[in-house]
């Protein structure tokens, strides 16, 4: 017994994690409810209490679902898909992304506002990456159109798939290479939130999503 429990313990703190998906930041891909396995060694899964990583499998790659930890809320994990690594330039133009001057090709993208773009200040951090050098006071990106950027040594730019809806790099900025933590996996249980009291819980569960492959 003692022995399963201490394999539990490793499993869980070097190989996979649960994690649950809390807004609609990824619909389209991953929905609200989501329960998901995600695979913590990949790149490199951190050794509780001495500061250390055990030697990452893989690198994160562009194009594919992370988990991470953002900048703004170190103590949080965030779940959104990789569009941009150190040295690439990135732009968009009335909600299409540009990936070193090409418009990239993204079927799990999802926009859902029609009705125009929307301007944010906390966009101004990019001023600081722009191609043609800074422009602070004078750079006025918005949700649908900012850029170009490079992106600098280490860090990564994310966005989630439900592009209208999602607030991702475009507004709090980069994520640092050792504060991206594991690639979902599979998602192993699925319900709507606001759960039916009783056996209800019953016809909430998405029984068509349990076992699904992220990608």
């Amino acid at each position: 017994m003692a022995l399963a429990v201490v394999i539990l313990v490793v499993v869980r703190t070097l190989v996979v994690e649960a994690f649950k998906i809390p807004t609609s930041s990824m619909e389209g891909t991953l929905l609200a409810g989501d329960f998901l396995l995600v695979n913590k060694a990949v790149f490199g899964a951190e050794i509780p209490g001495v500061g250390m990583a055990l030697p990452a499998l893989a690198a994160p790659d562009r194009g594919e679902v992370i988990v991470f930890h953002p900048p703004h809320e170190p103590g949080k994990h965030y779940v959104k898909r990789l569009v941009g690594m150190p040295g690439d330039t990135l732009k968009m133009r009335d909600k299409q992304l540009f990936l070193n001057g090409r418009p990239v090709y993204e079927p799990y993208a999802r926009h859902s506002d029609q009705d125009g773009d929307a301007i944010h200040p906390a966009m101004a951090w990019q001023s600081r990456f722009l191609v043609d050098g800074p422009r602070p006071g004078r750079y006025r990106p918005s949700r649908d159109n900012w850029g170009p950027i490079v992106i600098p040594v280490e860090r990564y730019f994310v966005l989630g798939d439900n592009r209208d809806n999602s607030e991702d790099s475009r507004y709090w900025g980069l994520v640092r290479r050792e504060d991206i933590k594991g690639r979902p996996w599979i998602v192993y249980y699925s319900s709507s939130p606001g759960l039916t009291p009783g056996l209800g819980w019953l016809r909430e569960v998405r029984w068509e999503r349990i076992g699904g492959r992220i990608r």
